[in-house]
């Protein structure tokens, strides 16, 4: 019998695998009010309203698995649960059609000033010029982030014929093609765009994507939806370009902050909101709650289940060989997207020692799932990869080597871009030691992936290490760690620098200001 606390509200239908299911007893109730409980339970299921803390799942110390029925996981301590040893899976397909749907309705609303208009007529005002609104036909839309919600989003642009253009670092070319969208630039797409809606992941990458920066290369008169992360906008900075008219209208679901209590932009008639209610239909609700009550039976009767994002199973039979190589992998998977920010046509995994003579299959998936989890706007994981990868283009393969580089087993990652351009990257697992990443395209280097982290690649020239050091010295932080590594003097080099803390955006923006550095990439393990 295992026991299963509810703690958000829930569709019941949804929860139906669970309730008919002799072997659970399912408890619905806040945190709050089972408090003295809380060590008993078995299994956790929340949605976005339960704050997942260390300090919560410190005091539900028989906890094994947490089910968030939705996409997003940022109510929950992932990196906690982890450590704590507790599974953490999600439904990461049941609301992408009501995503896609709610935002529609916030950019109809909002070029035709529909909740103007109904607030207007309930005051018993009847000004139909104080309204004229706009049409969808034949206007530009961008679309940033074409992940399952902007592609669906695409296709009901092409609808209302309208053009589409596309900013994805990692759109290849046949999917725009079939989904008749025209790939282009961050800065093409703000000029050209007369709607702008976002669909991407928040990341160090994304956060403030549209901000002091960007947002005066918008076309005047444009209008911004966000129904996907807040702080991808830059909340603050909107307001000048709504105070000048630039911008013509914001449509918000989300906010960095929610609640968003006392929020300026409430203010702006010019802008409308919603409180998060991307997901909120009966069938989202249905689907995501029905989703994880089947794969909470699936993970107590020791079955897969299809939306694992942590501690995974690994075959046993080759549990004492591979286990070692299960961080890495998805590290090594990660290292290389975040090198390599352009559209991937192939990956090719080749295994070396150890790992040639086992069942490779889950590494390469964690590999993969490393690899997408920053170029897409739902959570990646060892069972999904492969779909995943597919529905973006990108094929991947595995080949077998006695050629070891010296070690005992070691994982090499090979990519191509559809126009030629190739990088490569080599891992290891050392005993005692620990992992290693051990080549970057070519260069010999030797460090562990982990912590807070910066890649410099820049011209072989005396003084730009220094030049580095000193802005980081002005900065007041602290170098843990240096690697550096070069093909010949004078050429090419890299720097590997690892830090207590994560740099800020304005200290990573000096130093690519350097002469001589080519890139300077921020990594966070």
């Amino acid at each position: 019998m295992y026991k299963i606390l509810v703690s958000d509200a829930m569709n019941q239908e949804g929860l139906e695998p669970l309730l008919t299911n002799t072997q659970f007893t399912v408890i619905q109730s806040e945190v709050n009010q089972v408090e003295g409980e809380l060590h008993t339970f078995d299994g956790l299921l929340v949605r976005s309203s339960t704050q997942v803390s260390y300090e919560l799942l410190k005091k539900m110390y028989n906890l094994k698995i947490i089910a968030r029925a939705g996409v997003g996981i940022d109510n929950i301590d992932l990196k906690a649960a982890t450590m704590l040893g507790i599974v953490v899976i999600n439904a990461p397909d049941g609301n992408t059609i009501s995503t896609a749907e709610h935002t529609f309705a916030m950019m109809l609303s909002l070029i035709r000033q529909i909740p103007q208009a109904n607030n207007s007529l309930k005051d018993n005002q009847w000004n139909r010029k104080d309204f004229v609104g706009t049409e969808l036909y034949n206007k530009s839309l961008g679309i940033i982030g074409l992940g399952r919600v902007g592609s669906e989003i695409a296709k009901l642009a092409r609808a209302f014929s309208m053009n589409i253009f596309v900013f994805d670092p990692y759109l290849s070319f046949s999917k725009a093609e079939k989904l008749g969208v025209t790939s282009c630039s961050l800065d093409a797409l703000l000029n050209e765009s007369d709607i702008i809606t976002i669909h991407t992941p928040l990341t160090s990458d994304t956060k403030g994507l549209l901000g002091k920066d960007n947002l005066s290369k918008t076309k005047k008169g444009v209008y911004l939806i966000n129904c996907a992360r807040g702080g991808i906008i830059d909340e603050i900075e909107l307001i000048q370009y709504l105070e000048n008219e630039h911008i013509a209208g914001v449509a918000l679901d989300v906010f960095e902050n929610e609640p968003p209590t006392n929020h300026p932009l409430l203010q702006y008639q010019q802008v409308i909101t919603t409180p998060h209610l991307g997901a909120s239909t009966k069938e989202a609700q249905l689907n995501v709650a029905t989703q994880v009550s089947f794969d909470l039976v699936q993970f107590f009767n020791g079955k897969p289940i299809s939306s694992s994002i942590n501690l995974p199973t690994l075959p046993s039979a080759y549990l004492d060989t591979l286990k070692p190589f299960h961080s890495l992998s998805r590290k090594l998977g990660y290292l290389i997207s975040r090198f390599y920010k352009k559209p991937v046509l192939d990956i090719t995994v080749t295994y070396s020692g150890k790992l040639a003579e086992t069942d490779n299959t889950y590494i390469t998936q964690a590999i993969l799932a490393g690899f997408l989890t920053t170029r897409i706007d739902t959570t990646v994981n060892e069972v999904n990869a492969s779909l995943i990868a597919k529905e973006h283009g990108i094929t991947i393969g595995t080949k077998l080597s006695t050629n070891t580089f010296g070690y005992t087993s070691c994982i090499t990652i090979s990519i191509h871009s559809d126009k030629g351009d190739f990088f490569e990257l080599r891992g290891t697992y050392v005993k005692d030691f620990g992992e290693r990443i051990v080549n970057i395209n070519g260069y010999n280097v030797d460090f562990s992936p982990e912590g807070n982290m910066l890649f410099i690649q820049h011209n072989d020239r005396p003084g730009v290490i220094g030049k580095v050091g000193k802005i980081l010295g002005d900065n007041q932080i602290n170098i843990a760690t240096m690697h550096v590594g070069r093909k010949q003097a004078g050429g090419d080099a890299i720097m590997f620098i690892s830090f207590d803390q994560p740099l800020t955006q304005e200290t990573v923006h000096l130093i690519k200001q350097i002469d001589d550095v080519l890139t300077a990439v921020q990594i966070d393990f």
